[in-house]
């Protein structure tokens, strides 16, 4: 039974779109005291081993996870599923996610090249340069490199609605938005589970998925994030925790953290999963491995 510690299961790392290596994450961790960390990059697992072993360094217990980019097609509507505790490197992970990181990193060399014929100032080469070291380009990247040529002064204002948005002015799109094919969340719910791993629901209440979870019960979905920045509307932390209780769902929750591409209202370690939901999450692991 784990009695202290502070637990934080939404990470993300330069491997996928924080703009902090594994290894600053890591440190920034100890810092702010956490005991227990998930990292959970978008579709990727490439820096779960460094953080394992830089994490037994500094007494951080790390969490093996994952957070895959999937889609609702039966309500049409976006949808993140967490897995936790998957195996790294699981062909049912990397057959699925793959994909969508070179899709992902083709589309940004798309996007640049629509900006420089729009006319804007910079080169697929100084963007790179942001996402080096990580899966792949990413429109944070590309705002790292407009705002560092003076195009704005923040990553995610109005330069990146204007740009990205599925729907802007007229409800037209950005003018370098290129929609991705993403994989169907029932699908991501399974490779998780066939990678060992326990599938959550990430955030709900952003994309509203609620609708979607009596379904995705019944193929293996374990889990519900309750507790996330995006929750703060009121009521909302309560819905998520009346569905993980009608459906028997784990409740996590974390900061979502980002570093300087996400939201600084929520550093590292602001949202604490709590200790009893963490020990939820270890249980149903044990309980699925003796099945």
């Amino acid at each position: 039974m784990i009695t202290q510690g502070k637990v934080d299961l939404h990470c993300h790392t330069k491997a996928s779109d924080n703009t902090l290596t594994v290894r600053e994450v890591i440190e920034s961790a100890k810092i702010a005291g956490i005991s227990h960390l998930a990292i959970t990059d978008h579709d990727t697992t490439l820096g779960l081993a460094e953080a394992i072993t830089l994490g037994e360094q500094q007494g951080i217990h790390i969490i093996p996870g994952i957070e895959i980019s999937a889609y609702d097609y039966n309500r049409n509507r976006r949808a993140h599923i967490l897995g936790y505790y998957i195996m790294q490197g699981h062909p049912a992970i990397t057959e699925i996610c793959n994909p969508i990181v070179e899709q992902r990193h083709q589309a940004s060399m798309q996007m640049v090249k629509q900006l420089i014929e729009a006319g804007y100032n910079l080169t697929w080469e100084q963007v790179q340069q942001y996402a080096k070291g990580g899966s792949a380009v990413y429109k944070q990247h590309i705002m790292n490199a407009l705002m560092d040529n003076g195009y704005c002064s923040e990553i995610l204002g109005e330069l990146h609605k204007k740009l990205f948005s599925r729907s802007g002015e007229g409800d037209q799109p950005g003018i370098a938005y290129i929609p991705l094919q993403y994989v169907d969340a029932a699908t991501a719910i399974k490779a998780i589970r066939e990678a060992g791993g326990i599938p959550v629901l990430a955030h709900p209440g952003q994309l509203n998925n609620y609708e979607a979870i009596a379904e995705w019960v019944e193929i293996g979905l374990e889990g519900i994030e309750v507790f996330h920045p995006s929750h703060n509307k009121a009521g909302e932390v309560e819905k998520a925790k009346a569905y993980a209780q009608t459906y028997n769902l784990v409740m996590t929750g974390g900061s979502d953290f980002h570093g300087g591409y996400g939201n600084m209202a929520y550093p590292l370690g602001s949202i604490d999963a709590g200790l009893a939901n963490l020990q939820a999450l270890i249980d149903r692991r044990a309980e699925r491995a003796s099945v």
